[in-house]
């Protein structure tokens, strides 16, 4: 005889599910700025620590998104940075609204002000708020820059200010219900 348990118990354990999430699986995010896998432009380079870019965040466009979304998080991460941990935090920008749709070119200003209303800065691994551009040392094969949108089940992730980048990846992964990432590269030659 036919038991659905052991069916859905097996499906479970292989990883392979019942259904599938549509809504989901068509989550995109996207940039003007740099195509997927692309190299991102020297304005977009951070502009200290040995690094002459701007600091100017790239445009970012998504859609998509899961109905049930009720807000948005943005975490831009190098995994190829040479901490002796787990990479760096290169911009995190919680609480953006659900209505949302994209994030213009240098919204990532420290004060906040070029983020949709409601939506919050935290430090980076810079030590400061806002976007940190790529800045990965001289001779270094490029670095990948993977910025990745988290749609969330909560209007609001409760952190304090200056929360860690940590924290906030934290509360962001623990109400996450969909994902959509892009890869942008970023490499200097040495002199």
């Amino acid at each position: 005889m036919f038991n659905c348990r052991l069916l859905q118990a097996a499906a479970l354990i292989t990883g392979f599910g019942l259904t599938t999430d549509a809504p989901a699986a068509s989550f995109r995010l996207t940039s003007p700025d740099f195509k997927p896998g692309g190299t991102l432009a020297s304005e977009q380079a951070f502009d200290s620590f040995g690094c002459t870019g701007e600091n100017v965040s790239p445009a970012l466009e998504w859609s998509g998104a899961p109905k049930d979304t009720k807000s948005f998080a943005l975490l831009v991460h190098d995994p190829d940075a040479p901490t002796g941990g787990a990479g760096w935090w290169h911009w995190l920008v919680y609480n953006i609204p659900a209505g949302t749709s994209k994030l213009a070119k240098g919204a990532g200003k420290a004060d906040g002000g070029a983020l949709p209303p409601g939506a919050m800065n935290a430090v980076t691994d810079y030590g400061t708020p806002g976007y940190g551009g790529p800045c990965p040392p001289e001779g270094d094969k490029p670095h990948r820059y993977v910025f990745t949108l988290y749609a969330l089940k909560v209007e609001k992730i409760d952190v304090p200010k200056g929360a860690t980048a940590s924290l906030v990846g934290f509360m962001v992964n623990a109400n996450a219900i969909a994902k959509a990432s892009v890869t942008g590269m970023y490499g200097r030659t040495k002199k």
